[in-house]
């Protein structure tokens, strides 16, 4: 719990309750208030002075995040309103407003900057950690679709090339994404190396690499010389494969050659 203290000041003590109530988002019953002092009658009724209440408000750390993104966006000179919703893993706070750009910036930086700055306030001085989640039009769950996708895609990569892949720098929010998708994945592992802010995913396949061998990696077609036949295993056909050009151009007669003799069949040659 986070405790809100402050004196307020007005001409009633009703008024200064119902100032206190509104300054604190919450109804005057969950306040707890102290007089200090009260306003004094005068002569012929007139009231001098004011009245001056202490009120403390004991909020819920997810209670003063949101207070304190409020805070946050007035001073970005962002109109939004915010939502919380608590639960026992933490709470979602809910940026609601069309300036969704400013709040969220380039792969929801400024949003991780203002969920990070509420978790500090919000856990302050206190052994009890609260997690809290900052999102802004559904942002986070857009982003997890597309870092699952990701994920799947990398692991299909490393499962057909053996080769390790390294993800740009994320931020643990991010990383627990792709750790949580990797491992349903069969074949691929994942593990986070490096330092903040640069600490970034790597995946790499369980199956040893392939060995490479003289002719290749193992598993390629075996590439052997092609052994010598023996005289007697070459076949016509092959004989004549192994003939040169010349052979087949001249000492084949030609149909207007059939009337010669075989020694008359080269005095047609110019040597």
């Amino acid at each position: 719990m986070a405790e809100r203290k402050e004196i307020f000041t007005a001409k009633t003590i009703e008024e200064a309750k119902a100032m206190a109530a509104q300054k604190f988002g919450t109804e005057e019953s969950k306040i707890t208030f102290s007089v200090i002092e009260e306003p004094k009658k005068g002569l012929f009724g007139k009231v001098k002075g004011e009245a001056r209440v202490e009120a403390v408000y004991e909020q819920s750390k997810a209670e003063a995040a949101g207070d304190y993104i409020k805070t946050i966006l007035k001073n970005m000179g962002i109109e939004s309103d915010v939502s919380v919703t608590e639960s026992e893993e933490g709470a979602v706070i809910e940026i609601l407003g069309d300036t969704t750009g400013a709040v969220i910036g380039r792969r929801g930086e400024t949003l991780d900057a203002i969920q990070y700055l509420a978790s500090m306030a919000a856990n302050r001085g206190d052994k009890d950690y609260c997690r809290i989640t900052v999102d802004c039009c559904g942002y986070r769950e857009k982003r997890k679709v597309i870092l699952e996708e990701l994920a799947v895609k990398i692991s299909k990569t490393v499962l057909r090339t053996g080769r390790t892949s390294a993800l740009e720098p994320m931020n643990p929010y991010e990383r627990r994404i792709i750790h949580s998708a990797v491992a349903n994945i069969e074949g691929v592992v994942s593990k986070s190396v490096g330092e903040e802010p640069y600490r970034k995913v790597v995946i790499s396949s369980t199956a040893p690499r392939r060995e490479r061998k003289e002719g290749g990696y193992r598993g390629d077609r075996d590439r052997r010389p092609r052994r010598d036949k023996k005289p007697s295993e070459y076949t016509p056909r092959s004989m004549d494969m192994m003939k040169t050009s010349f052979e087949k151009d001249y000492k084949r007669p030609k149909p207007e050659d059939s009337n010669l003799v075989e020694g008359d069949l080269y005095g047609k040659i110019d040597i």
